[in-house]
């Protein structure tokens, strides 16, 4: 196991480059330009002096590799340096956002704890959720519970959530008036009535992403399930004299976690890269705000840097899921 990880690891260390290369010239071959929101009366040779203090005026590949040694070396350190105090972050240029002219690095780490708050308990629920909902509908096959949880799951994973927070908005917050429509990202929890406060702006966002994405986990727990349930070693199981619960718990949900994991590990990145849609509809200040407001304005070392981030997630999640299923199920062996 520790053998595989390691080639896994060496192995993705070219694969995100390559990616953020990809990534980087796609950007750059991208329509906008920084100066052109400026006002028109601006002579071009100091459009020209803006683009050249912005760094446009070098080589791509020079740009490029200025901007992965900031993104993997810079930046990296100079967050730590925030969190910790200690001084450690080197002098020199920062990706700056050409929206703002602020560091990229200290932007995100303004709006990571709101995507994390919103999106990360939508996901966490939605799995919770989800479960226990594909285990009962499996064993319980064509029964009223596995009706209503595939109608439900239909619905809720059909459903873009732009439609369904629009509809919960409606409901729950304009004609019930049971919580608030936008979500206040300056609110600071200090007493009981801050906390319940904001346990109400955020109940909307996360349960519509929770519905989402228990939706879909809860469909491939389901057919994992019935998939398994059939298996010779579950009839051998319940011949040894072995508790039904027993049979389903242990036996069938281990070897049915399986490809489950791939799914819950591949969703795991929008966690930290925040749901855009839901984030524009309550007006979350999260990631998926600030990537969306960066599209907006072609703001391309905001989309870059997030962008990137997406991807080494993804590496990473991917190669999280590939050893859980060496622990979930001993026969599989990758040495």
């Amino acid at each position: 196991m520790l053998s595989y990880t390691l080639r896994r690891l060496a192995f993705a260390v070219p694969t995100v480059l390559v990616i953020s290369l990809i990534v980087f010239l796609m950007l750059d071959m991208a329509p906008g330009d920084p100066t052109a929101s400026l006002p028109l009366t601006i002579p071009l040779e100091v459009r020209e002096q803006i683009r050249i203090s912005l760094g446009l005026g070098e080589p791509v590949m020079v740009r490029y590799f200025k901007w992965l040694y900031m993104m993997c070396i810079t930046e990296p350190l100079h967050i730590l340096q925030g969190m910790t105090g200690w001084n450690i972050a080197p002098e020199g240029p920062r990706i700056l956002s050409w929206q703002t002219r602020s560091p990229v690095g200290d932007i995100l780490i303004q709006r990571v704890p709101q995507t994390l708050w919103v999106v990360g308990m939508g996901y966490l629920f939605g799995i919770l959720i989800a479960l226990p909902i594909g285990v009962i509908s499996a064993y319980r096959q064509y029964s009223w519970f596995d009706q209503v949880g595939t109608f439900v799951s239909m619905v809720g994973f059909s459903v873009p959530t732009f439609f369904t927070g629009i509809v919960f908005i409606l409901i729950f917050a304009v004609w019930l008036g049971w919580f608030p429509s936008m979500y206040d990202t300056t609110h600071v929890v200090t007493n009981w009535d801050s906390f319940l406060f904001q346990v109400k702006q955020i109940a909307m966002p996360v349960a519509v992403l929770a519905l989402y994405n228990a939706s879909q986990i809860s469909r491939f727990m389901r057919a994992s399930m019935l998939d398994n349930l059939n298996q010779d070693y579950v009839r051998t199981a319940r011949a040894k004299g072995l508790g039904e619960k027993t049979v389903v718990l242990v036996h069938v949900l281990r070897n049915s976690m399986i490809p489950v994991v791939t799914v819950i590990a591949i969703g795991i990145p929008t966690v930290f890269t925040g749901a855009i849609i839901t984030e524009q509809i309550f007006r979350v200040n999260g990631l998926g705000d600030a990537l969306i407001r960066a599209i907006y304005v072609s703001d391309w070392p905001m989309v870059q840097t997030i962008t990137f981030i997406f991807a080494i997630l993804i590496v990473l999640f991917n190669l999280i899921a590939d050893v859980l299923y060496g622990i979930l199920d001993p026969r599989i062996r990758y040495d």
